[in-house]
């Protein structure tokens, strides 16, 4: 995965102060204007490559996450920090424009995969299927038989949506990720405390039997080690915070930073959707839905922190199975098995 920059793209440190980078301006410049003229983003990477510009001092290679992020960010507008590099009126159209073709998250099949891979069922454990292809009316579902279906359409957009609040909540308050927990933990057993009392007492003997000494002290060091116990957790932890700090928030999935943070996604019968990271802490992102009538009683649908694309995804999908429906949001919606929040 490529690295993060510090300082964004198009401009640079000199002697103290941000300054501007004039060939990473001219091509923030050509960014702009080939996304208005309907590059897409990929293609626009591509053309970064070609031209031989890098984006990072120890790589060429360009993605479109980048590309994405440079018309997204509004320090090219100015600050008193940071020169303007672009007209405030061509960064609204192709930020305009960049929203419209949000309305839905456009993941290749190997990136659905990757979610594949990790999406489970909070009931009985088995992993969830995705059904539906390509097509629009995509869901996923549970098919354990000896588990329930589930009772209303999971689509791409509410599992990617759930995935993105949590590791923009993981960025704006890395306190989340916490795992707790020592790095190792040794507590002798009762048989290893009697086996080094009898090593004490051969070694105190007159004639000590070295060979059956040395056998003993291995068999104890064996001992010790079985009972030692090993967490990685901190390291982990380290290696997320390492991830995530100084990124920006995200819009669209970034499927290598989701494979390096992400080890499962846990999904309830009733729309709970918990993101497990690699350090074992889960974050639950709740979307509850409230008043169905058709199947659940008694549910809420938390939508607070979400995109509002998939805000909107969602009031349409509930719409679909009942005329009359109140979302309801609350500041809640992202909170760690430890209770803290963003």
């Amino acid at each position: 995965m490529a690295k993060n920059r510090v300082i964004p793209f198009g401009y640079c440190m000199k002697n103290g102060v941000i300054t501007t980078d004039p060939k990473e301006v001219c091509a923030v410049a050509t960014i702009f204007s080939e996304y208005l003229s309907g590059k897409s983003l990929l293609q626009i990477a591509k053309l970064m490559e070609s031209e031989k510009i890098r984006y990072n001092t120890d790589s060429d290679k360009w993605n479109k996450n980048m590309v994405k992020r440079i018309i997204e960010n509004e320090k090219y507008l100015g600050t008193d920090k940071y020169p303007q590099l672009i007209a405030e009126d061509i960064f609204r159209r192709a930020n305009e424009k960049r929203i419209r073709k949000a309305t839905t998250f456009n993941l290749i099949s190997d990136d659905l995969q990757e979610i594949r891979n990790r999406t489970y069922c909070a009931e009985c454990g088995h992993r969830l299927s995705r059904i539906g292809g390509n097509s629009k009316y995509e869901h996923w579902d549970c098919r354990n038989p000896d588990c329930c279906k589930f009772e209303y359409q999971l689509t791409d957009q509410m599992i990617i949506g759930a995935v993105l609040t949590v590791l923009n909540s993981a960025i704006a308050n890395p306190s989340l990720l916490e795992s707790g927990g020592e790095i190792s933990i040794y507590s002798p057993t009762a048989d290893i405390v009697r086996q080094q009392n009898e090593i004490n007492r051969m070694t105190d003997s007159i004639q000590v039997d070295f060979d059956r000494a040395k056998a003993e002290i291995y068999k104890l060091a064996e001992m010790k080690y079985d009972c030692c116990t090993y967490n990685d957790s901190p390291q982990k932890t380290d290696k997320i915070k390492a991830l995530l700090e100084n990124h920006e928030q995200l819009n669209t999935l970034d499927i290598g930073l989701f494979k390096a943070c992400v080890s499962r996604i846990w999904i309830s019968h009733f729309c709970t959707i918990e993101v497990e990271l690699i350090n074992g802490v889960r974050i639950k992102n709740i979307t509850e839905k409230d008043n169905l009538k058709a199947k659940l009683s008694n549910a809420s649908f938390d939508l607070c922190g979400q995109s509002p694309q998939f805000a909107a995804q969602t009031v349409q999908n509930i719409e679909e199975v009942n005329n009359e429906h109140s979302i309801e949001c609350n500041d809640n919606s992202c909170q760690s098995a430890d209770g803290n929040k963003p």
